[in-house]
C-alpha cells in the first residue's frame, strides 16, 4: 500500500493549528478562562511570555508531527474506505482525538488533579486543531 504524504499540506496545517492555539488562548476566546484556572495574573502571565518564543518553537514541531501523523493516518484511511478527503480528514481527525488526545488529557484530570475547567478549554481546542488539520489537509489533497 503506497502512503502519499503532502508536505506542504502538512506544514500548512501546522501553520493552522498555531494560529488556532493563538486565537484559542487569546482574551477574545478562552484566555481569560485559561488564565484564572492555571493562576496567572496578567503580570506573571507577562513575565511568562517572555520565554515563550522557545516553547512555540518546540510546540510547531510537536504540531508538526501530529499533522505528519494524521496524514499518514488518512492516506491509510482513504485506501481502506475510499470516502473524499475532506471527509476522510474530518473522520480521521476525530477518531484521532477521540482515542488518543483525549483520553490521554483526561488521564490528568483523573490522577494529576487538573481542573475540568482546564480539561474542557485545553482539550476544545485539541479537537478543533484536530479537525482543521484533518480538514486543510484533505482539502489540499
Amino acid at each position: 500500500m503506497n502512503i502519499d504524504v503532502n508536505y506542504l499540506a502538512v506544514f500548512i496545517a501546522g501553520i493552522i493549528s498555531m494560529i488556532t492555539g493563538f486565537a484559542w488562548y487569546s482574551p477574545f476566546l478562552f484566555g481569560k478562562p485559561w488564565m484564572k484556572v492555571m493562576g496567572y495574573t496578567s503580570g506573571s502571565m507577562k513575565e511568562a511570555q517572555k520565554a515563550m518564543g522557545k516553547l512555540y518553537g518546540l510546540s510547531f514541531v510537536l504540531t508538526l508531527v501530529t499533522a505528519f501523523v494524521l496524514a499518514h493516518v488518512m492516506s491509510l484511511s482513504k485506501a481502506f474506505y475510499g470516502t473524499s478527503e475532506v471527509s476522510t480528514g474530518l473522520s480521521t481527525a476525530f477518531w484521532m482525538w477521540l482515542g488518543f488526545v483525549m483520553p490521554v488529557q483526561m488521564t490528568g484530570v483523573m490522577f494529576a488533579k487538573e481542573k475540568w475547567p482546564l480539561f474542557g478549554i485545553n482539550t476544545g481546542y485539541q479537537l478543533v486543531s484536530m479537525l482543521l488539520m484533518g480538514l486543510t489537509m484533505g482539502l489540499l489533497g
